[in-house]
């Protein structure tokens, strides 16, 4: 029986057949896994090469690869091979949305392009993952997330921020690409829904990440003549970080002329005439004034500041460890954290963020291992189980 049958959540009755990898394609596939889909993950001999880059309970199910290929089924086929590719065109007929993150030209190749697949299933919804636009000069370039926030202008604005060209500490470009290929997919099954018409669908990680840094960064720079550099000023002021405090650090915001003038009033630095008074005359010199409070906040504790601003209902936090998520007693008391029984174990899983009143979605289960589901889907498509391919690499995790 399949995941469809029995699952919950409002993508409940769609079946994806996912030939993605890494991480941009594969978040994208455990939210709809996490929302109801049957998500079919169909793998290479070798696997996806996530399940061996970082540590694990077993070989093949690193941290990483276990949450962004939760609740997914794994049929490993070899599609060199006319079984592979039999197998593969029974599961299309089956399904509502084809995804992958090849390059166009290999993916042609093997005799999967949208028209092959539309062929097999006209109402499909045929997503192609990719670095750049197979439109552009750029369509078959390799595309990772470190040359990704090198060409989006993260790195730029790193730089403005804190004098460097830095990565940020997280896989950014994969997982706002990943979100995109996600809404583009559900858009496409709500046109579908509608219209009955499938269609193809194309998410480059390049384009969604000039888009993404564009929504400020563009700021003056969009106008005829330009009436500034393309970036948003207050976001690269380099004064904005974290305040320090007499013994250790705070994030604040204070930004609206409302939380300013309780501030003051509540502070009273000598330093905050009138000619502070307004967010439009405080955004003018935001480093500056960045800089008046960071010398501010030297001069309490932490938990002082976090009191007096939440008192005065100021935007704050303390700075906390990826580390502390875990147990954060407000994610707690939502819920947040979906444990999950597995064959290896007990797993924690980040949950889902956003809350459904009619149809809730959960962490379906735990990620497969390679090949774990070839023998339940081929008994559903009533097709006979080839033998294990000889080249199957099993890598220590």
């Amino acid at each position: 029986m399949g995941k469809s049958a029995k699952a919950a959540g409002p993508l409940a009755g769609v079946r994806v057949i996912d030939l993605t990898a890494m991480v941009m394609g594969p978040y994208s596939t455990q939210i709809m896994a996490d929302m109801g889909a049957d998500v079919i993950k169909i793998e290479p001999p070798a696997g996806d090469n996530t399940r061996y880059i970082s540590v694990g309970p077993a070989p093949g199910l690193s941290g990483v690869f276990v949450n962004v290929n939760r609740g997914k089924r794994s049929v490993m086929l070899d599609l060199q091979s006319a079984e592979g590719k039999q197998a593969l065109r029974a599961l299309i007929a089956t399904a509502d949305v084809f995804i992958h993150s090849m390059r166009g030209k290999a993916i042609a190749k093997l005799g999967f392009a949208y028209a092959d697949v539309a062929a097999i299933r006209p109402d499909i919804v045929y997503t192609n993952c990719y670095g750049y636009s197979r439109r552009g000069p750029d369509g078959d370039l390799p595309a990772y997330d470190d040359t990704m926030q090198a060409e989006c202008g993260l790195t730029h604005v790193q730089q403005l921020l804190t004098g460097r060209a830095d990565f940020v500490g997280t896989i950014m470009a994969d997982k706002v690409a990943g979100l995109t290929v996600l809404y583009s997919t559900v858009m496409a099954l709500f046109h579908r829904a509608r219209t009955g018409e499938g269609q193809e669908v194309e998410v480059g990680m390049f384009e969604t990440m000039a888009s993404f840094m564009l929504v400020e960064h563009a700021n003056g720079a969009m106008f005829d003549p330009p009436l500034s550099k393309a970036h948003y000023p207050r976001a690269v002021a380099p004064n904005r970080r974290p305040y320090k405090t007499k013994d250790g650090s705070v994030a604040a915001l204070i930004y609206n002329d409302k939380h300013w003038a309780l501030f003051v009033d509540a502070v009273k630095p000598a330093w905050a005439g009138p000619e502070l008074a307004t967010l439009e005359q405080r955004a003018k010199q935001i480093d500056k004034v960045y800089g008046l409070l960071g010398e501010t906040f030297l001069q309490r504790t932490t938990q002082e500041w976090l009191d007096l601003l939440q008192k005065l209902g100021i935007p704050a936090a303390p700075l906390r460890t990826t580390d502390e998520l875990f147990d954060n007693p407000h994610l707690n008391a939502v819920g947040f954290f979906e444990t999950v029984d597995t064959p290896q174990g007990k797993v924690r899983f980040p949950g889902i963020p956003s809350w459904f009143s009619q149809t809730p979605g959960k962490v379906a289960g735990p990620a497969p291992m390679l090949g774990a589901d070839n023998a339940a889907v081929f008994e559903e498509l009533g097709l006979t189980l080839p033998e294990a391919p000889s080249s199957v690499v099993v890598v220590d995790g």
